[in-house]
């Protein structure tokens, strides 16, 4: 159980989808550290989405959760409802003007593949996040030089690993615009930073990615490495030797010792 106020079955609109009480969320983050949710809603569509978080009373909190990547699931758990979006949102589309109609639940991969098929350049850096299309649009999520703002049709507001979305929010999809390209040249380029990722960073590990934001004008990494911490354990958890803005799990860390 989460420590939180339980939240009784009949307070929860009807749903065509999954409802699971006290559900374990360890399993579904890269850390395979943390707590319960109250509830875990896996919605069959939009509709049900869109039905759901109507009627849900807007005191109970709602938090969306996707690959599961970049977050910490605290052991108390998590209070109120987790979205979890599934193969339903996980559906590409290729309109005009090079632009690749996504749902929220379409991993990086995914995506950057679909565009290289298409002959649409400029998403390859989406191959070097590791996460859904969900968590790229809520965080501007960004590497090798690009961000989602950079290739995103709608306005958000972004600034650096931010943007406007209110607190609650659930992505659904987005549109996300390239440029022509050759399908060769595109897969090279993805295969550079598979590559890249694979060389410089603890990819075959425990762990929720990178980990903290640069300073202005600095490295995050850097920082970390001077401050003497490449290595530093506490409990399971440790600061990555081959990338110190990674932390891993060894093994039996809790979300206490990575935080």
């Amino acid at each position: 159980m989460s420590e939180t106020l339980s939240l009784p079955p009949e307070k929860l609109p009807n749903v065509r989808g999954k409802l699971t009480q006290d559900a374990p969320l360890a399993k579904m983050v890269w850390f395979k550290a943390g707590g319960t949710a109250d509830w875990l809603f896996e919605p069959d569509d939009v509709d049900d989405l869109c039905a759901f978080m109507r009627q849900l009373d807007a005191s109970v909190p709602v938090m969306a959760l996707g690959l599961g990547s970049n977050m910490i699931v605290r052991d108390g758990g998590v209070p109120g409802v987790v979205v979890k979006l599934g193969k339903p949102f996980a559906k590409i589309a290729v309109e005009q003007d090079h632009t690749l109609r996504c749902g929220a639940g379409a991993h990086g991969i995914l995506i950057a593949s679909t565009a290289r098929d298409s002959g649409i350049a400029g998403l390859e850096f989406l191959r070097g996040i590791p996460g859904t299309l969900g968590g790229f649009v809520r965080m501007n999520g960004g590497a090798y030089g690009r961000e989602t703002a950079d290739v995103l049709v709608d306005e958000l507001g972004y600034t650096y690993r931010h943007s406007q979305l209110p607190e609650g929010a659930v992505v659904v999809g987005a549109r996300l615009k390239g440029k022509p390209g050759d399908p060769e040249q595109i897969g090279a380029e993805m295969e550079r930073i598979a590559q890249a990722r694979e060389d410089s960073q603890p990819v075959r590990t425990k762990t929720g990615g990178s980990t903290f934001k640069n300073p202005d004008g600095e490295k995050a990494w850097q920082l970390v490495d001077a401050a003497g911490c490449r290595g530093m354990m506490r409990g399971g958890a440790q600061v990555s030797e081959k990338h110190t803005n990674f932390l891993i799990n060894t093994g039996d860390a809790t979300s206490a010792d990575i935080e």
